[in-house]
């Protein structure tokens, strides 16, 4: 809350004192000696109390229901400690878990097209679904489809915001983030009542990129914010896919300078789970009840542990032949065959014959 105080500056202050609280009860001089501590600086932090209101910003957190991290709690992204500048805090709505790890971010442009629209909602729907957590910014175009997809993929999504987490921008997706923050979490950086700005956003944005394995780009023009959020993830040795348009539009633009500078041109979800195979390996044998060491996202509901079990070893099943062993209607068994393929357990070939991927 104190202004020009940054992760940069505040882990050079916690490496020289320790902990915080000694930070905020050093003197001016005492704090003058610390790398990157000006004289402005130093005298902002010296007298923090005249300017900061901590006691009421407690209150409001504790009144608004949110709590918050740092990144020595257990729910903080394990991947956005590996940043330069990860957050000192995070305001959380909801819960962030050990699934999340298993996250890929989803971005694009304000101003989108129904093809834009439709393919997040589809690739985020089909990330959900095997259990990969859909991060974005919660703005409107494609950051609102990602969110709804996820949430209709029964999975788990979480909203970056540019604001205080009080602030609700767009008005229109108040209810949206209601949804997400029961369904995964709402999260800052910022302290309540902060209005958006032009900075606000890209710090926003290393956030989505910080704590998500890459970036999926779905929709953007040359000058679209998500390619900020491509160029941090760039930075953090993290994957980048963009999903083609067509030639013409200006709002595909972006994805197709992504593509010829080297991000995994995209089709679908495929495209995104084959580069990380060590979360869906093609090998991987249905979990049983006591195998602790399948990731969430391989977990099976009853259902597919059902399906899967009519599948065959060894051999080609047809879909009837499912459908009569497993004693399912052909809508819920059609279903959980994709949810199966999806987690590379079984395999479909022509004519509607499914293997099992061992």
């Amino acid at each position: 809350m104190i202004e020009g105080v940054g992760p940069v500056r505040a882990r050079s202050l916690l490496e020289h004192f320790g902990d915080a609280p000694k930070i905020l009860s050093a003197s001016k001089h005492e704090l003058l000696r610390v790398r990157n501590i000006g004289d402005d600086t130093a005298e902002k932090i010296s007298s923090w109390e005249k300017s900061i209101d901590l006691a009421g910003e407690l209150k409001r957190i504790a009144d608004f229901g949110c709590h918050v991290l740092i990144s020595s709690d257990e729910n903080y992204p394990p991947s956005l400690r590996e940043i330069y500048d990860p957050p000192l805090v995070l305001y959380v709505q909801g819960e962030l878990t050990a699934k999340d790890k298993n996250a890929v971010a989803m971005v694009g442009s304000r101003m989108t097209t129904h093809y834009g629209i439709e393919t997040a909602r589809k690739l985020a729907y089909q990330l959900a679904y095997v259990g990969v957590t859909v991060v974005s910014g919660g703005a409107r175009g494609i950051d609102t489809a990602a969110h709804q997809g996820a949430l209709s993929g029964k999975g788990r999504t979480i909203a970056v915001l540019g604001t205080g987490i009080n602030l609700v921008a767009p008005p229109e997706n108040a209810e949206l983030f209601e949804r997400i923050a029961a369904n995964g979490a709402v999260i800052t950086q910022f302290p309540f009542n902060r209005p958006a700005d032009k900075q606000s956003f890209p710090i926003r944005n290393r956030i989505v990129a910080g704590m998500t394995l890459g970036t999926v780009v779905v929709e953007a023009n040359l000058s679209s914010g998500a390619l900020i959020t491509a160029n941090f993830a760039t930075e953090y040795g993290r994957q980048i896919f963009a999903v083609p348009g067509r030639i013409d539009s200006p709002r595909s633009k972006g994805c197709h300078d992504l593509i010829k500078k080297g991000a995994k041109l995209c089709e679908g979800v495929e495209d995104i789970l084959s580069e990380f195979e060590y979360l869906f390996p093609a090998s991987n044998k249905a979990p049983s009840p006591g195998d602790t060491g399948v990731l969430p996202a391989l977990e099976l509901s009853a259902t597919e542990q059902k399906i899967f079990a009519a599948v065959k070893a060894g051999d080609e099943t047809t879909i009837d032949e499912i459908i009569r062993a497993s004693g399912l209607p052909s809508s819920t068994v059609s279903v959980a065959l994709f949810g199966l393929e999806m987690k590379r357990l079984v395999k479909q070939l022509p004519g509607k014959l499914f293997v099992r991927n061992v």
